[in-house]
């Protein structure tokens, strides 16, 4: 038997990185996974991979800072499995690297509509069908940077600090409903969006050598590693586990 067994999970932004380990460690664990995503062509393939393998995983094209798209997207998704108990609420963007000075209000604007307003309106959105299904888990991917700050991208670090502390309110708020909300924070782990954000330097190679140097552990992280922290969340192994920080980042926080 797998951990997640009967579960319905959706995971915003599953086509890539953390994303995408997650969709593929919560089906091994035996969810359906519906992963929503803007790049829809990427999703695709991660759930027909997914299938290949014996797991059941459907992709469907979702802009999470639009909430009529939300709203349509999980209501498709709960039409056709019949119930929700899962939610990763990974979508996210770095953002401009600027000071705070310099940063545009259309630029600041940008970051939190998908980093912020996401989780907002997948949270509204996935509720109801929690409650219908009697119980339900939410877990909202923040950052090191919700925890800590950090002299460059101020956009991206004040949307994750803002996921931290809905997190919590939002795991008061309905706790009496059995839905359990919980925020993961990890440090620079390789995906796609760290590689980007380190060839910008212009020496990616040295850019994540020092990066590495960051973590006691001595190096980045991987996908993997994150979701196996998600899938935990999300299980009944955590069961008595809501509003906590599960933080993932090789000891980065720890000095």
């Amino acid at each position: 038997m797998g951990r997640l067994d009967n579960r319905v999970a959706i995971v915003t932004g599953g086509a890539l990185g953390i994303g995408k380990a997650t969709a593929e460690h919560m089906a091994h664990e035996g969810a359906k996974v519906a992963i929503a995503d803007t790049k829809h062509r990427d999703g695709r393939k991660v759930a027909a991979s997914i299938r290949s393998r014996g797991g059941e995983a459907q992709c469907w094209r979702l802009d999470v800072s639009d909430e009529e798209d939300v709203r349509s997207v999980f209501a498709e998704i709960h039409d056709h499995y019949e119930r929700l108990h899962i939610l990763v609420n990974n979508a996210g963007i770095s953002g401009v690297d600027k000071p705070t000075h310099a940063v545009t209000e259309s630029e600041w604007d940008r970051v939190q509509a998908i980093n912020v307003k996401g989780v907002f309106f997948c949270t509204k959105h996935a509720v109801p069908y929690m409650r219908e299904a009697g119980h339900g888990s939410i877990i909202n991917l923040s950052s090191i940077y919700g925890l800590v700050g950090g002299p460059d991208v101020p956009p991206y670090h004040a949307s994750k600090g803002a996921v931290r502390l809905m997190t919590k309110t939002d795991a008061l708020l309905y706790a009496a409903d059995r839905i359990r909300v919980n925020s993961v924070h990890p440090g620079y782990i390789w995906t796609p969006m760290v590689e980007e954000h380190l060839e910008a330097t212009g020496d990616p190679k040295e850019a994540r050598k020092q990066a590495a140097a960051l973590h006691p552990l001595g190096r980045l992280g991987t996908a993997g590693e994150v979701a196996s922290g998600i899938v935990y969340l999300a299980s009944d192994e955590a069961a008595f586990v809501t509003g906590s920080e599960l933080v993932i980042d090789g000891g980065y926080t720890a000095q």
